[in-house]
């Protein structure tokens, strides 16, 4: 075996941690192992460091001496293979991603009505369609506004969509504000309206930017006011919230389809949602 599959070995085996600490720790362990197994895989030759980095005799330990001269070849090793720390950081990557998206797909299994058929969920689209889309998003997300267009697009050329919007206000105190005013507004039935329009609006989100456009929307502001203050709107905001983070989900926007989930806004973001909604359709869903 490789000094580079030994490295992405004992990265793929990491389940969390800081990135830089387990680059050490694998380029370490990795640099380590052939002395352990008695062989050097062309680092350096045993002969002449097998006085200098055997463990003491009766133990596992390495002595002051020892440790440096270890920490020397590691060293040497790293200047002259700087590109290793790349793969390390790929394979930890890698493996962190595999092992969310295995957490994501078994939670949205077990947990499909809560996800896609929640009473009361903030909807566009087709109330009663056939697949459902999921978006967590926040309303300072840039992305999220970039990913607006790719959105609309989608619910305007598929009548039987139905897109279900979830607050992940993570971004500032004003998001969260946004977020209340956004599930006041839902109840006089111009969600849709009021979420574009936020959407679509430059400069910072928050309570006055909010209440300004459902406002513009002809809403009765005092029934707004009242509802953003009420144990409803904020259980709902609270309901969301934790859901993400079971689900972990830390960033904005981020989009589900049955079991699968796209991160962030690519630029081809509609044609991947199109894909999953069509795929989903042709052969079935239980949980969206």
């Amino acid at each position: 075996m490789t000094l580079k599959n030994i490295i992405r070995n004992i990265a793929g085996s990491v389940s969390a941690g800081r990135k830089a600490a387990v680059a050490i720790f694998a380029i370490g362990g990795a640099l380590l192992l052939p002395y352990a197994i008695g062989s050097i895989d062309g680092l350096v030759s045993p002969r002449a460091h097998a006085e200098t980095i055997a463990p003491t005799a009766g133990g596992s330990t390495f002595s002051d001496e020892q440790k440096k001269a270890l920490g020397e070849i590691i060293k040497d090793y790293l200047i002259k293979n700087p590109e290793i720390m790349i793969d390390v950081q790929n394979a930890l990557d890698e493996k962190m991603q595999k092992d969310q998206d295995a957490k994501l797909k078994s939670f949205m299994t077990e947990n499909g009505k809560s996800i896609f058929r929640s009473p009361g969920s903030s909807v566009a689209g087709d109330p009663n369609g056939d697949i459902t889309v999921v978006e967590f998003f926040d309303y300072n997300c840039g992305y999220c506004k970039r990913g607006l267009p790719e959105v609309q697009k989608l619910i305007q050329n598929d009548k039987k969509v139905r897109f279900v919007f979830k607050e992940l206000p993570i971004l500032s105190k004003g998001s969260e504000e946004a977020a209340r005013v956004a599930l006041a507004v839902k109840r006089q039935g111009k969600y849709w309206e009021f979420h574009q329009a936020m959407l679509g609006s430059k400069g910072h989100a928050d309570e006055a930017s909010a209440l300004k456009i459902a406002e513009s929307l002809g809403l009765d502001m005092n029934k707004i006011k009242a509802d953003m203050a009420s144990d409803e709107v904020k259980n709902e905001l609270r309901d969301d919230l934790i859901l993400a983070k079971k689900m972990g989900i830390n960033g904005t926007p981020h989009f589900l389809v049955g079991d699968k989930s796209i991160p962030g806004a690519p630029d081809d973001l509609h044609d991947q949602l199109e894909a999953l909604v069509s795929g989903f359709r042709k052969n079935g869903c239980p949980i969206c």
